[in-house]
């Protein structure tokens, strides 16, 4: 039987903080599919981020700066873990969880 060309992928729920719920219409929770680049290791969040921003075009860049990074009003959670950058690996099963922090005098 000849292989599929449908490249693999796995459903990643992520949930979104309230300021940036405008950029996903309002939802709070959502799911994205995350190609994945071999069966056995889980995507990072890069390519979470990635697949989300497919979704819901101009949410990364509020996540992520320009050089890469995390932005420093912004942290994200693996599970129950903090993810320390963007080549954070998120196991099946797991939710992501994006914070915004809050701020002010």
């Amino acid at each position: 039987m000849p292989e599929s060309s449908h490249e693999a992928a796995t459903i990643v729920a992520v949930v979104i903080p309230s300021p940036l719920r405008s950029y996903t219409r309002g939802r709070a929770d959502v799911s994205v599919a995350v190609p994945l680049l071999a069966p056995e290791s889980p995507p990072s969040l890069s390519a979470v981020l990635a697949a989300l921003d497919g979704a819901f075009h101009g949410l990364r860049f509020r996540i992520v700066d320009e050089l890469g990074h995390l932005r420093p009003h912004i942290r994200v959670f693996i599970g129950n873990h903090a993810a320390k950058d963007l080549k954070s690996v998120v196991p099946e099963g797991e939710t992501v969880m994006i914070v915004a922090a809050l701020s002010g005098d």
